[in-house]
């Protein structure tokens, strides 16, 4: 008589060789047999989203995306339903107003409480939530509060610079700054006035500065759970990763926070701050604003894109400058050429004609772009071409930023800072006989370099934010500039640095090395200020 124990040992077993069987069967029709099966990638990636979701963990998943592509060529299968092109034509085929996609499951594990203008997947709500947005960031909307972005930049400016403060020996020269600590700083204080009525004063007190580790937390959290969405739908982070769980809960109490003070204030302010048109705005097709759990979803977004992203870039930007001397020299004579007094420095044409510092920001960009990893989209029925490959629905399809700014089919000599890539020249008579490199780069190879271009993405969801950016950063850069000699930090080891020794992809000493957590985290450049003799 068979036992009941028996009984279960014997349907153990069998669920045990059903379940061998259908791994054994998935395997090989995900190698073999699946619609993706022809293209190239490595063997574990086209298996499982795990292969991903260990370099999302590790935090160079924008650099994998590279050197997949380095390996494999123009289009890589990257996960069991996944397909990464590095072209600017796939660029805009994905990304396009036009394209054929929608964004990806993988933007589902950045919901909370609500959707937002960027993790909204439906096209309907996300042009409702834009339309309504676009009031925030109009260009007179960000006009009417650039008294406040400048009034933190001042107080950054006199900071770095020791507020004016001698050391002994020094020569003029400030203490070294970790210029990734200082902007962070800035950036938050910055939104704080933009966003919520109140500058976090992170510049000039230590006791809130702990918000800025906690943003980045809870970026790296939606990524690890967006790259493997059944870890958000089973809430498996909260034991996989319980550690960025618990400090996304924290960053979550903290948007919270900071929205339940400013809602209190209502929209009667006089600070016509970005929560003054969310609060007013209205939809012009529909007459809808946004709910309460609408508006805590934006205020997350914002808190996380309007700071991590700027600052990423005006560090990279630094960090390149002070290791090119020419490129330094040519910037600061640009600026102090067209202003006479640093409270000249302000939103306006003067500004905009410094092409050389905006071609030293994009450049500082191209090279470490704040988002470096592959924004996924998911096809929509019909299916779409990408580089004239046939797609079909529901493929996840996308175009990694920090590999399509390293293709040297629109970049020549990728990993070399170069500004002069973005101004076009006329005549390119002469050459640089160390790089052979031509001394100017026509119309057509800006262009082309252009075309690639895409740290803010592209299409109808591009960053919203992307003129507020340049605002910011071209501003800060500007009046640092004005004030200040500057110098990579002397006898002081640079933390963003790549080395030698490091990993392929963090091997370069002149590169400057980000954290991928959707957004990115950072450290460095080291440098040093020195007030300019007027």
């Amino acid at each position: 008589m068979v036992t009941l124990g028996a009984h279960i040992l014997l349907w153990l077993a069998f669920l045990a060789i059903l379940t061998i069987l259908y791994t054994i069967c998935l395997i090989i029709y995900r190698l073999w047999f699946h619609p993706l099966a022809k293209y190239p990638g490595p063997v574990m990636a086209k298996l499982t989203d795990a292969y991903m979701l260990y370099h999302a963990w590790k935090g160079d998943r924008h650099l994998e995306f590279w050197r997949l592509h380095q390996i494999y060529g123009p289009v890589v299968r990257f996960g069991p339903n996944a397909l990464s092109f590095n072209s600017n034509t796939a660029l805009k085929e994905i990304y396009g107003f036009r394209s054929n996609v929608r964004k990806a499951e993988f933007y589902d594990a950045f919901v909370h409480p609500a959707p937002n203008t960027h993790n909204t997947r439906d096209k309907e709500l996300h042009a409702r939530k834009r339309r309504v947005l676009s009031h925030a960031f109009s260009d007179g909307a960000i006009k009417e509060v650039e008294r406040y972005i400048l009034a933190n930049i001042r107080t950054f400016c006199e900071a770095i610079g020791d507020y004016g403060r001698k050391i002994p020996e020094s020569k003029g020269w400030s203490s070294p700054k970790n210029m990734s600590d200082w902007l962070n700083w800035l950036a938050m204080d910055i939104l704080g006035d933009l966003c919520f009525g109140k500058a976090f004063h992170m510049l000039d007190r230590p006791d809130n500065r702990y918000a800025v580790d906690l943003v980045g937390v809870a970026a790296q959290r939606h990524l690890l759970c967006g790259t493997m969405p059944i870890i958000n739908k089973l809430s498996l982070d909260k034991i996989l990763f319980h550690k960025i769980s618990a400090g996304r809960a924290r960053y979550m109490a903290y948007s919270r926070q900071q929205l339940t003070e400013r809602t209190a204030l209502g929209d009667e302010t006089d600070r016509r701050d970005f929560f003054y048109y969310l609060l007013k705005a209205r939809d012009p097709e529909t007459g809808q604003g946004f709910t309460m759990p609408e508006l805590w979803g934006e205020s997350n977004l914002l808190i996380i894109a309007g700071s991590d992203t700027t600052s990423t870039a005006m560090a990279a930007t630094l960090f390149y400058l002070v290791r090119h001397p020419d490129a330094l020299a040519k910037a600061t004579e640009e600026i102090r050429s067209k202003f006479s007094s640093v409270e000249d420095i302000h939103q306006g044409p003067q500004l905009t004609s410094c092409t050389y510092l905006r071609a030293c920001i994009d450049e500082a960009m191209r090279l470490s772009p704040s988002v470096g990893g592959l924004l996924p989209r998911e096809v929509l029925p019909g299916g779409i071409t990408i580089d004239g490959e046939r797609i079909p629905a529901g493929t996840i399809v996308g175009t990694p930023h920090y590999a399509i700014h390293h293709n040297p089919a629109y970049y020549p000599d990728p990993f070399e800072y170069r500004p002069e890539r973005w101004i076009a020249v006329k005549n390119k008579d002469s050459g640089d006989e160390k790089t052979g490199m031509a001394a100017g780069f026509t119309e057509e190879q800006v262009a082309l370099a252009q075309s690639a271009f895409c740290p803010f993405s592209i299409g109808p969801r591009g960053c919203i934010g992307k003129g507020l950016a340049y605002v910011e950063m071209t501003n800060t850069l500007a009046r640092v500039l004005f004030m200040y000699d500057l110098r990579k930090a002397v006898g002081v080891a640079d933390p963003g640095e790549g080395n030698p020794r490091a990993e392929w992809g963090r091997h370069r000493p002149g590169e400057f090395q980000l954290i991928d957590t959707f957004t990115s985290l950072k450290n460095g450049p080291m440098v040093e200020f020195r007030r300019r003799e007027l």
